[in-house]
């Protein structure tokens, strides 16, 4: 009778353990789809206003060596 119990009670914390690790999981996965990691190049894109302004500086008077496209 004790082993009956004994597999019952486990029986129980193990399928506790599953509907926890199960709800994390949830939780988890709308954390991650709440974020779009998926858009391309998220640093050029600039707020409106603020475009893009050549440099003055030496890297800009010098002149393009090289060979690449």
């Amino acid at each position: 009778m004790e082993t009956l119990i004994a597999l019952a009670a486990g029986a129980l914390v193990i399928a506790l353990g599953m509907r926890l690790i199960h709800q994390l999981n949830a939780q988890h996965d709308a954390r991650i789809a709440a974020h779009h990691f998926s858009d391309p190049y998220p640093a050029l894109i600039r707020p409106p206003g603020h475009s893009h302004h050549p440099s003055t500086g030496q890297a800009a008077r010098r002149p393009v060596t090289g060979t690449w496209p």
